[in-house]
């Protein structure tokens, strides 16, 4: 075993068993890498990467390559999702490098940390027009020995180049701001409306990425238009067909609830298998907001099975949760003695199955639940999408026609057709259990809990039918979720976040996108139930955040803190990717926590409308040229140009008629509003310090009341849910 044997990272620890004499990142690997005068080879991945198990398994378990790297380099392995900052310097060099980028990440750095060559996943041998790995380190040390100062060189000009990246040229926020954020919408609604794939929907063609920023920023559309315009009927139709495809697909689990990473296809049908938290908590607030366009309840019951899988298969004990499952397993009938041993695992072995084995198992109901799925005695993969025959002879689950057409054509009825169907997946849900499950990535990472936070916050919020018996359980959830992060991964004393947490506290401190998504769940739960010592915590860690990662020169947010040595520069991100940025995320967090404060209030820290202003500011040569890069951080254009708005509701949140008056607000889309509630006691004081026009509002007649502000400016306050809803969505003319 070598010293990754004693590392937190279910990654890390993968490679334990390697001939490789792998460093972790720190002190140690740095050192020897300067005194020995040696390249460094970085190899960066995660627990759950499939290609990073290939190439363990054909490199880094081979004596001969181990050799190679243990006499000329110092091999250092790093878990990207403990070291998010790490992964991205070295990511966008071997992105400018080779035009693309992925994981594993493979990097080859001078002992000063500066990259000279680098790449993704490596074969073994030599394949025409390719080198294989032993090749390329036998290339490397000897340029290494015979022509050192030109990789340093290379290394040197690396660093220049991406030195130009950091940071992003500031445009004026005024006088054309205004004129400047439309034209950015209009040019993003554009590229989105020209690349919408109106049959299967999602954006391009294959493979598919569930993009969550792309839909909320649809959405966003839809409710500043209005969902009946054209402009806003359009932007529901394309996130709403994009939703439904998504679920009938196979990149959706229809056995087990949640979503695949993506889909290799353009039909969202052969998925790559893993399951990413931070997938499952968007695609959910995705389908929330699908319901509130359209009141279909099918977005509602997605929610539903998104949720009921993280809650089931990913909830930590005491309240956190875990990161991601692992795209491969063993098949049927494989064992090995090490179950951190990925050579027998084939990827997707969990979830296909044969057609013998569904007729074995669900008798009767097999014809329905096979056609209804598209499984064929032969199995249902294509060849062409079935490179390295994985899947020969086996079916991915896909709803390929509508249950109605299904029910009809076996001569069903439709309930009991949807009953049937809903039988044999608990079945197979059952029967799946008895296979061996895919790794579980057991860290808990403070970003993606965040926005979990957010996804079952808003969700037990959402008055939809389908999630009415839910709703209790997801608050309680997400407020056990919010105490786990606070009391196993903050700091109070400092007021600072860490970034992950397995079987005790990680030694990284947090990171922008850490603090800018918990923040965002912090509100989100703040607005669900109204306890105010969340918008408190919110309001502390925004603090924090604007004192380690603020850029005071130029505005927004860089991915780490100034001052740490062993990070070669500060970047801040401009693409709203499987993530969105931390300055996307800040941007609306800051406008968000600034509504419910006077800025010049005692309370106040960083002026949170100005900084917005500042953070969108920053980012403008990139949202006016490529506004489709970021269009999370085009979500906050709205609130932070148009005149405040709030709904301030007065009551007991506890009680029903309070709880019906918040409903009326998440009913459908509509202008960014701040939500805040009023419990005539500590929660009230507290906001009212903050902004003292709070402070005398409260129920009238003993009725819980809400008040509708624009600028500042109050209509007359109302107590039922019908007086509520005509002033928030009143009819269009």
């Amino acid at each position: 075993m070598n010293r990754l044997a004693a590392e937190k990272s279910p990654y890390l620890r993968q490679h334990a068993g390697n001939p490789v004499d792998w460093f972790p990142w720190g002190p140690e690997a740095l050192a020897k890498a300067r005194a020995e005068q040696k390249p460094i080879f970085l190899s960066v991945g995660y627990s759950t990467c499939h290609w990073c198990h290939v190439m363990a398994r054909e490199s880094f378990a081979d004596p001969a390559v181990a050799a190679l790297l243990n006499a000329d380099f110092i091999s250092i392995k790093v878990d990207r999702e403990e070291r998010p900052d790490l992964d991205r310097v070295y990511m966008t060099y071997v992105q400018a490098l080779t035009g693309h980028g992925g994981w594993p990440l493979s990097a080859w750095l001078t002992p000063e940390l500066q990259p000279f060559y680098g790449g993704t996943y490596f074969p073994p041998q030599d394949r025409p027009g390719r080198m294989g790995f032993p090749s390329i380190l036998g290339a490397i040390a000897r340029g290494w020995r015979d022509e050192r100062a030109q990789l340093i060189g290379e290394g040197e000009r690396a660093v220049a180049a991406l030195r130009e990246r950091v940071p992003p040229e500031a445009g004026p926020a005024e006088p054309d701001a205004l004129a400047a954020a439309g034209a950015a919408f209009e040019k993003a609604f554009d590229y989105f409306q020209q690349t919408f794939d109106a049959e299967r929907g999602g954006f391009g063609g294959a493979p598919k990425f569930p993009r969550a920023s792309n839909l909320a920023f649809l959405f966003r559309c839809a409710a500043m238009e209005g969902t009946a315009s054209e402009t806003g009927g359009l932007a529901v139709r394309m996130a709403a067909l994009t939703l439904r495809q998504m679920a009938r697909g196979g990149i959706h689990d229809h056995v087990g609830g949640g979503f695949h990473r993506y889909a290799v296809d353009a039909e969202w049908f052969v998925p790559h298998f893993e399951k990413m938290l931070y997938d499952q908590a968007q695609i959910a607030l995705n389908a929330l907001e699908a319901w509130q366009a359209t009141g279909d309840e099918r977005h509602a019951w997605l929610v539903r099975d998104i949720l009921d899988y993280v809650l089931r298969d990913l909830a930590q004990p005491d309240g956190g949760f875990y990161s991601a499952e692992d795209a491969d397993s063993r098949p049927a009938g494989v064992t090995t003695p090490d179950a951190g041993d990925h050579a027998d695992s084939v990827e997707g072995a969990f979830y296909v199955w044969t057609h013998a084995e569904l007729s074995a198992v669900l008798g009767r109901d097999a014809e329905l639940f096979c056609r209804h799925f598209g499984v064929k005695p032969e199995g249902n993969v294509p060849e062409e999408r079935d490179p390295h025959a994985e899947f020969r002879g086996q079916n991915i689950l896909a709803a390929t026609r509508g249950l109605d057409q299904t029910a009809r054509d076996l001569g069903l009825d439709l309930q009991d057709a949807s009953d049937r169907l809903a039988a044999s997946l608990e079945t197979l849900r059952a029967v799946r259990a008895r296979r061996s499950r895919p790794a579980l990535d057991d860290k808990v990472i403070a970003a993606w809990n965040g926005v979990m936070i957010s996804a079952l916050a808003r969700a037990s919020a959402c008055p939809a039918e389908s999630l009415a018996d839910r709703r209790e359980a997801y608050l309680l959830a997400a407020t056990r979720a919010a105490d786990f992060l606070r009391r196993e991964l903050g700091d109070e004393a400092r007021g600072v976040l860490f970034r992950s947490w397995r079987n005790g506290r990680g030694a990284a401190e947090g990171f922008a996108e850490d603090y800018a998504l918990v923040i965002q769940g912090a509100i989100d739960l703040y607005e669900s139930g109204f306890d105010h010592r969340w918008l408190a915590w919110a309001d502390r860690l925004q603090a924090t955040m604007d004192q380690l990662v603020w850029d005071e020169a130029e505005g927004g947010y860089f991915n780490s803190a100034a001052g740490a040595r062993d990070v070669l520069l500060r970047l801040k991100e401009d693409y709203d990717g499987a993530e969105p940025t931390p300055s996307s995320v800040a941007a609306l967090n800051l406008l968000r926590l600034g509504a419910l404060r006077d800025e010049a209030g005692p309370e106040t820290v960083g002026g949170g409308a100005i900084q917005a202003h500042r953070t969108l500011a920053a980012f403008r040569p990139q949202w006016t040229r490529m506004p489709q890069a970021l269009p999370q951080m085009l979500c906050a254009f709205e609130p932070a140009l148009a005149p405040p708005r709030h709904v301030v509701l007065a009551g007991d949140p506890r009680a029903a008629d309070f709880r019906a008056l918040a409903d009326v607000c998440r009913e459908q889309l509509g202008p960014t509003r701040a939500l805040a509630g009023l419990d005539g006691g500590p929660g009230q004081a507290w906001l009212a310090r903050r902004a003292p026009w709070l402070a005398e509002m409260g129920p009238r007649d003993g009725r819980a009341t809400a008040y509708v502000c624009e600028n500042y400016a109050c209509q007359a306050p109302v107590t039922t849910p019908e007086a509520l809803r005509g002033m928030l969505y009143p009819p269009k003319r």
